[in-house]
């Protein structure tokens, strides 16, 4: 009914102004129908997030009673068995997966795209860590690069495999996917690092002589500088890359990609900048500057294709197959 698709848009719209400003401002710049996907869209992988870390909107929620938390395996059994729900096309009792089931009954989403996508849920739950640097870029592929797919599909990308021209689109698109989770991880060691986490390969941190667990001691900054450093080329790459996927889609669609692009690369852009001091406050973008990102993103949607570029590292079809073969 066109009233309760309305009232899952609502719902969508403002979990993405509250959760991420930088996409809010960048959805603003696609058609109607696609905006509203994007947020439906969005509103699931939000809740997926909070469900896996206890969170509001990326926010830490207030200190549940003893034996009240739920452990990490029945977080993912909840976003399971509510994606399930949704993808069956039932009620789900939550807003953010009914929107997931109502996307899917406007543009052709398989489960398994959704699936690639909860796997990344499944390798936090099992307090998994990138051993190689292929071990990252499949990590980034399941939180970020599998998302990066979907928003093409609700973009209007075909899927169908035997079109190697459309295939090509959604590499593309998972490449800026890619792209953005290597500039968070990067930008991201200290709260990671408060969680209990880390998503630098255990390779680099050996060849850079630092101890398990101490990443963010004082003095080891200046040894974490130069794997930083190798994670935002390969994010420069990466971006890129997507670009020339970008250069494909309709001017509306590839305006708000690029500045989805030019906002996240900047973050990373500014990580790298400042070195050791990467870390003293958590790296953003003021308004003023998504603005400037914005207004380049014109320009450059305006402009010709850009020149071809090599991927950097393994393509989204090379790291499904790995996933599938783990």
């Amino acid at each position: 009914m066109a009233s309760e698709r309305a009232t899952l848009v609502a719902a969508a719209h403002k979990a993405i102004r509250r959760g991420s400003k930088s996409f809010a401002a960048a959805s603003r710049l696609f058609d109607r129908t696609t905006r509203e996907r994007v947020w439906l869209l969005y509103a699931w992988c939000r809740a997926c997030d909070d469900i896996a870390d206890e969170q509001d909107h990326g926010r830490a929620l207030e200190a549940a009673p003893p034996g009240t938390r739920l452990d990490p395996e029945s977080r993912l059994a909840t976003i399971r068995t509510l994606t399930e729900l949704a993808m069956a096309g039932q009620k789900t009792g939550s807003m953010a997966f009914d929107a997931l089931g109502q996307l899917m009954r406007e543009v052709p989403i398989t489960p398994a795209m959704i699936e690639d996508v909860v796997a990344g849920f499944a390798l936090d739950a099992d307090e998994w860590r990138p051993r190689s640097e292929v071990d990252m870029l499949r990590y980034c592929y399941h939180v970020a690069g599998a998302v990066g797919v979907l928003m093409a599909v609700v973009m209007g990308v075909p899927t169908d495999p035997a079109d190697e021209a459309a295939q090509d689109t959604l590499d593309r698109a998972c490449d800026l996917g890619l792209a953005f989770q290597l500039s968070n991880i990067v930008r991201d060691v200290w709260e990671d690092d408060a969680e209990g986490r880390c998503y630098l390969p255990v390779e680099w941190l050996v060849e850079a002589d630092i101890p398990p667990g101490e990443v963010t001691k004082p003095h080891y900054r200046d040894r974490l500088v130069p794997m930083v450093a190798h994670a935002c080329t390969l994010a420069r790459g990466y971006e890129a890359s997507a670009r020339m996927g970008a250069a494909r889609l309709a001017f509306r669609q590839r305006w708000a990609v690029l500045a989805a692009a030019n906002i996240y690369g900047g973050i990373g852009r500014e990580v790298e900048r400042l070195g050791a001091h990467a870390w003293d406050h958590r790296v953003s973008t003021t308004k003023a500057q998504k603005l400037r990102f914005v207004a380049s993103a014109l320009s450059e949607a305006r402009a010709q294709a850009p020149v071809a570029v090599e991927r950097p590292g393994p393509s989204r079809r090379e790291l499904a197959e790995l996933a599938r073969k783990r």
